[in-house]
């Protein structure tokens, strides 16, 4: 369980009517033991080419959860990446923007030019490491450094809501991975329709099954969960067929006129999942690892048999600006509108009960916003 930690002055909100009526601001910060502690900071300003954002709304994701049940992140760390703020101040320089803007923008942004990005590898380059968005994403104010203002920041139409415009980094992702699994152009558009299976049915599962049926519709998808409401849930949205994990085979041979799965994409993680997986595909198909295991955990498989069926195992750890870019042509069009998995939306005050709806898996996709009346965020 994630504690929450107070200053004598967390309670504080921002108070007057002016997107800068208030020099302090109320952030969630990392603590000792996987805690959580609302503390009041100094609000930052933007230098040149930088640029600040209230605070919309910041997803929490798995990988936030992650990081808060095994304390990897250091003391006073600000956790959150998936960003929706509007423009309260813009440093010298900055073009294209305008106060009052609608922003989404990702943490992390390669450099472009090095040789790892040369070659496709942008999630490994050594500037993709750094945070570009300060102090984090659970923070009433965000400075947006120079590299990500200048190359992965995206104005919002109007019609564009929030809820939707905040899945932008994480349906990247998705998408990378769907792009790696390289599926047949025959299970596409083939007599045949291909069928493809997403182990778990939270937040990133179903939005592989919305990124997938948005860039593919003919696929037949498979997901599998042992929740019942989640796999009922995963119907509603278009899944093909949800079913308890130990279903998923027959169902699979059901919908690929018994090939097996094109590709399985694994939102669970761990050994377990990986060899299911694997069983899942057909041969020559693709597992595509999408999840954390526990920390040390090894998988074990029969070398021989993955050989001599050409499975291909892959992982996606994040995206690049060219997903990025394709996510946010699929949101402006509204071929894509994940905005149905935002099931919750809370103050960041109330940090440590979303946390909670999403360990609980009480909740799928919780949105945090600052403690403030939604009038002074317009």
């Amino acid at each position: 369980m994630v504690r929450m930690e107070t200053t004598a002055t967390a309670g504080l909100t921002a108070t007057g009517t002016t997107a800068l009526g208030t020099t302090a601001m109320t952030v969630a910060a990392c603590a000792e033991d996987g805690a959580v502690r609302l503390e009041t900071r100094s609000r930052p300003e933007p230098g040149p080419g930088e640029m600040l954002l209230r605070l919309r709304a910041a997803g929490l994701c798995g990988t936030d959860l992650f990081k808060l049940r095994h304390a990897t992140a250091p003391a006073g760390t600000v956790l959150g990446h998936e960003v929706v703020g509007s423009v309260a101040a813009l440093g010298e320089g900055v073009v294209g923007f305008a106060l009052g803007d609608r922003v989404v923008v990702p943490h992390h942004v390669a450099c472009g030019e090095c040789d790892l990005c040369r070659r496709g590898s942008e999630p490994s380059c050594p500037a993709f490491q750094e945070n570009l968005l300060a102090p984090g994403g659970f923070s009433d104010w965000v400075l947006v450094r120079e590299r990500a203002v200048r190359r992965a920041a995206f104005g919002l139409p109007p019609h564009l809501k929030d809820e939707a415009a905040v899945f932008l980094e994480p349906a990247a992702c998705v998408l990378r991975g769907i792009h790696h699994a390289r599926l047949p152009e025959t299970a596409l558009t083939g007599p045949s329709p291909g069928c493809v299976a997403v182990l778990g049915g939270g937040s990133m599962g179903l939005l592989h099954l919305f990124v997938l049926k948005a860039v593919h519709p003919n696929l037949r998808v498979v997901v599998s969960d042992p929740l019942e409401e989640r796999r009922e849930l995963a119907r509603r949205l278009g899944a093909d067929a949800a079913v308890s994990p130990g279903a998923a085979g027959r169902q699979v041979a059901a919908l690929s006129e018994s090939r097996g799965a094109d590709a399985v994409f694994d939102t669970v993680g761990g050994a377990a999942p990986l060899a299911a997986a694997l069983a899942l595909s057909r041969p020559g198909g693709a597992v595509v690892l999408f999840a954390h295991a526990d920390a040390g955990e090894r998988a074990a498989f029969d070398l021989n048999a993955f050989f001599k069926s050409e499975r291909r195992l892959l992982a996606t750890y994040s995206s690049a600006l060219a997903e990025q870019r394709e996510v946010f042509r699929l949101l402006v069009s509204g071929r894509l509108d994940p905005s149905p998995l935002a099931t919750h939306r809370l103050p960041l005050s109330r940090f440590t009960e979303a946390v909670e709806l999403a360990r609980e898996r009480r909740a799928v996709k919780v949105l945090l916003t600052p403690d403030i009346p939604d009038e002074e965020q317009s």
